[in-house]
């Protein structure tokens, strides 16, 4: 494989929506979606009403790349083995001694080395996105009360929160003003959104005007979809794309067979007949990325047209455009930003610390306290040895499924098309395909325990 990636080299560009193209303001965007599970639980389910109160420093507890075994109520960090680095109940951390107790130095019981772990099942969940993470607290927080109150175990409160998605975030609600999700971004979209900068919009018409095919495919649905852009983008947003797909469901959308999700027609937003075969550009609902290439094909005339695909999300974006695709990925990854919102935990005094995390809540893309570091973590050693430092299996991942990993589309679009980019690859070192720079916590690691 060659060394480096160049988007002047790819004949189609596709993005994801949710924080690729549209960035949110995190700290609002978080609070919003916590609250629309957390008054449905109290409300409709009848859960402990201190699940509305909310701290600054109950947002620690947020760290990308966390699992959630859905059966005893255990929070885990993975190492990039399967081992587990930290763990907590609910948001209570395990001390090392019970940490080692409970799961030793063995694989974590449902871990299965890369392809054979789905992020999702009956038992476990991963907290992969920013959509994600707020539900992390609240599930959390839920275990602290079901144990505090009757010693609950197994617990059986996920039911719930599938049924809080339903409620918030069906394909009709945006449509019913359902929930409180959507009524509030409707009302202020200011608060929760930041429209792309004029660099990015000049940059996506730079590569229509290069020839590229653009595309747009979002799980989110049309409705939904088409008031970011117009926000984010303008009313003229569609000229942009050639190709847009809402309702999506990714990671299906590049796994299942075009059988089992064909691709539908929409009217005034309601998705109508299902399609044999995609024979034009537009706008589409549902699909899969078999049907899709082929109309690439057609498209661009070339026998295996070379797509890119950016997003936020490595278990509905990058790993299945891979995996299943054979595609570039773009990882947006906001935690590079998060090393220019805040400087690394060990350069502040502790008292100067707790001072700001008194007055303002953690930002959802820096380092957590409670969990440390998203990309690395230490071992301790065995007796009279120094602790090690070890990737996490989401960095290892990082480095396996993406070509390039970047703070935000903004940080390139002022590079010319031809950028040559150095890509991830394993005749590469493990950081370079970040740009511009690796995570400051692995620049300054030194020599990582490989595994």
């Amino acid at each position: 494989m060659a060394q480096h990636f160049s988007l002047a080299a790819c004949d189609v560009v596709g993005f994801d929506l949710d924080h690729t193209l549209c960035r949110y303001n995190l700290p609002e965007s978080a609070r919003l979606i916590y609250n629309s599970f957390a008054q449905f639980l109290v409300k409709e389910k009848g859960y402990d009403k201190g699940l509305l109160m909310v701290t600054p420093e109950d947002w620690d507890f947020c760290c990308k790349g966390l699992a959630l075994d859905l059966e005893d109520g255990n929070f885990i960090k993975l190492a990039d083995n399967g081992t587990v680095l930290r763990a907590s109940h609910g948001t209570k951390m395990l001390s090392p001694e019970a940490l080692a107790e409970e799961f030793g130095r063995k694989e974590w019981k449902h871990f299965m080395p890369d392809t054979g772990m789905a992020f999702r099942s009956g038992k476990y969940y991963f907290y992969d996105n920013y959509f994600d993470l707020p539900g992390a607290l609240l599930c959390a927080r839920v275990v602290d009360s079901l144990t505090k109150n009757n010693g609950q175990k197994p617990f059986d409160f996920w039911k719930d929160i599938v049924a809080g998605i339903q409620h918030n975030y069906k394909m009709s609600a945006f449509k019913e003003n359902c929930g409180i999700y959507f009524p509030e971004i409707k009302r202020d979209p200011g608060k929760y959104l930041h429209t792309c900068p004029e660099s990015v919009k000049k940059w996506l018409r730079q590569l229509k005007n290069a020839g590229k095919i653009l595309m747009l495919i979002t799980s989110s649905h049309s409705d939904y979809c088409r008031l970011l852009c117009e926000y984010i983008l303008g009313n003229d947003f569609e000229d942009l794309f050639d190709i847009v797909i809402t309702n999506a469901l990714k990671p299906g959308f590049f796994s299942h067979l075009p059988s089992q999700r064909p691709f539908r027609t929409l009217e005034k937003d309601e998705e109508r007949e299902a399609l044999p075969s995609l024979d034009k550009p537009g706008w589409y609902s549902q699909g899969n990325a078999v049907h899709l290439y082929e109309l690439l094909k057609k498209m661009t005339g070339k026998p295996e047209p070379k797509v890119v695909y950016f997003g936020d999300s490595m278990h509905s974006d990058i790993f299945p455009a891979r995996h299943y695709s054979n595609w570039e990925t773009v990882l947006i990854l906001e935690e590079l930003r998060g090393d220019k919102d805040r400087k690394p935990e060990e350069s502040e005094p502790e008292e100067k610390k707790g001072k700001y995390e008194g007055s303002k809540a953690k930002p959802l893309n820096t380092s957590s306290k409670k969990w440390g570091s998203f990309f690395i973590d230490s071992v301790s050693g065995l007796e009279n040895t120094e602790d090690s430092l070890v990737y996490t299996w989401s960095c290892k991942r990082i480095s396996a499924y993406s070509t390039i990993a970047i703070p935000s589309i903004e940080a390139i679009a002022e590079l010319p098309l031809d950028y040559k980019f150095t890509r991830f690859s394993s005749n590469n070192s493990k950081t370079a395909g970040y740009y511009p720079n690796p995570p400051l916590v692995l620049s300054n690691a030194g020599k990582l325990t490989a595994k």
